[in-house]
């Protein structure tokens, strides 16, 4: 299965980028920092917020790719209620 082994770094960076940016939103709310540092960690939460997004879009087409590989975009979560 050669996709979930290329995609297993995209799940790691998904983790370090959401702990990361966890940790900065900590930093910037507890208003210690100088405004330029408030710019740069504002810059830096934006695009590890775009990393984090891209993962979980890519999350979100491998499930619908796993359930209706021949129609992804018309993949309708699993419903266990449903018979």
């Amino acid at each position: 299965m050669p996709n979930a082994a290329a995609e297993t770094p995209q799940v790691a960076d998904f983790e370090k980028s959401l702990d990361e940016l966890e940790q900065l939103v900590v930093r910037m709310e507890q208003g210690e920092l100088s405004l330029d540092d408030s710019l740069q960690s504002f810059e830096r939460g934006i695009a590890l917020y775009r990393t984090c997004q891209g993962a979980l879009d890519q999350a979100k087409l491998r499930v619908s790719q796993l359930l209706d590989p021949a129609a992804p975009e018309s993949a309708r979560p699993f419903d266990p209620d449903v018979p």
